[in-house]
């Protein structure tokens, strides 16, 4: 009986799931009524509240210039904000790329700016070029790491902390070639994903419109044919689709950069001037300048920030959290713990520390029976030396105990033959001295 009831209690439990399920899909499955209000509220106001808040707050905007030295990019920057930048003049002996970050305040009508100018010095300088990207790729890292560390932080300050991450990257290419380099290809195949790229053709004064045009054709297909994944305008809002449209069109820029004033007729604008003319950098029939100041600082500012933080971070984030064995919630709904996460990865971690440890025990081990098996091998090597040299040492002590034989002998000899001849030689001077004495005596007689 107590089974019977427990299943009779169960079924009707899983009915009653069910029907608050079906309940719950057919309310959220429901069209929003849409209510007329009979009296002003006043949330109408809510987005001049949001205007003001940020006006109030203030902005970040990070701008990376990535091109050769000498290239243009400092003055492109001092004409884009009309001001004058403090940046040192870079050398073309740099042995490897070098980033200059420069923070800069800025305030237009109540509205106030945080800029950072961020210059590659050195790129495309060394012999060795393949490696110039790197230094690039490594900073545009550690700026969506430093933000992922603030948010991941148990106390969090985001409403006043200072992002650095790069908002847009200016690529510079020289116009002196009839196509992008190989070094351009490359760096801009591995900053797509990371960054927001436009590219520009810096000093485009220097070639002819027909060769311009040209120029930007051939840099479009080489970046289309190699899948090099360029920023876009965007085209989804109404307001701002056709000016983006028709300029999406005119990428690559052709900028020319200057903060000189030259004098074109009555007035005094910024431009160069030359001995055959004057190029005005703010008229749109002799450059596009305007158009990239028009798209990136009055149009696309935001959408570029937005981009940023929900394209390139989003994909920075996504990964390093599957690095570190998060996940999200599976089909089934299932939430997860992030202690028994941590708790998962801390296990892996000592498991593959004590398995690298072991390793290199090991290879501790292997290593010192190596130089056990070198320095018997050595030291058989030098007693087989040692027997050899003794061998050696027996046989002279041996022949030059027969030579100091011989030696001895001689001299033996020698003094037996020296004995003789003193005896001889003292026998024939006693005769001689006894002959002249008989002469004597018989002469007496």
């Amino acid at each position: 009986e107590a089974n019977e009831i427990m299943k009779k209690h169960s079924n009707l439990l899983h009915f009653i799931t069910h029907e608050a399920y079906d309940t719950f899909n057919v309310t959220s499955n429901e069209e929003k009524r849409t209510l007329e209000l009979s009296g002003h509220v006043g949330f109408d106001s809510l987005p001049d509240q949001l205007v003001s808040k940020a006006s109030a707050q203030g902005f970040c905007f990070n701008i990376l210039c990535v091109g050769e030295t000498g290239i243009g990019k400092s003055t492109l920057m001092n004409t884009l904000f009309n001001t004058t930048f403090e940046n040192e003049e870079a050398s073309h002996y740099g042995q490897m790329v070098e980033l200059r970050p420069h923070t800069y305040e800025l305030r237009e009508s109540n509205v106030n700016l945080k800029l950072t100018v961020v210059h590659t010095v050195g790129f495309g300088d060394q012999i060795n070029k393949e490696q110039s990207y790197k230094p690039i790729l490594e900073y545009i890292d550690a700026q969506f790491a430093k933000f992922l560390e603030e948010e991941l932080k148990i106390k969090r300050s985001l409403f006043n902390y200072h992002d650095t991450r790069i908002h847009i990257c200016l690529y510079f290419i020289a116009p002196n070639g009839h196509s992008l380099k190989s070094l351009d290809l490359v760096t801009m195949k591995k900053l797509d994903s990371k960054v927001n790229i436009i590219p520009v053709i810096a000093k485009a004064d220097t070639v002819s419109r027909n060769e311009l045009e040209k120029l930007k054709i051939k840099v479009m297909s080489e970046l289309v044919s190699n899948g090099v994944q360029i920023y876009q305008f965007p085209t989804e809002d109404e307001a701002v689709a056709e000016i983006n449209s028709s300029m999406n069109t005119l990428l690559p820029f052709a900028v020319v950069g200057s903060v000189d004033d030259v004098k074109v007729g009555n007035k005094m604008v910024k431009g160069r001037l030359y001995p055959w003319g004057s190029v005005e950098v703010e008229n749109e029939k002799h450059c596009d300048f305007v158009k990239l100041r028009e798209m990136v600082l009055r149009v696309n500012m935001e959408d570029l920030r937005e981009q940023t933080h929900a394209r390139h971070y989003e994909l920075y984030r996504r990964c390093k959290l599957e690095e570190m064995g998060f996940k999200d919630t599976g089909t089934d709904s299932q939430s997860f713990s992030l202690q028994q996460t941590y708790e998962t990865k801390r296990k892996e971690f000592i498991v593959e520390l004590q398995r690298k440890e072991e390793e290199m025990r090991q290879m501790f081990v292997n290593k010192v029976k190596e130089t056990e098996a070198e320095l018997k091998e050595k030291e058989k090597e030098l007693h087989e030396r040692f027997e050899q040299l003794k061998r050696m040492h027996q046989e002279e002590k041996k022949n030059l105990e027969e030579k100091r034989r011989e030696l001895e002998e001689e001299m033996n000899a020698f003094n037996r033959r020296k004995v003789a001849a003193e005896t001889l030689m003292g026998q024939a001077l006693q005769g001689c001295s006894q002959q002249p004495f008989k002469k004597d005596k018989d002469k007496k007689k």
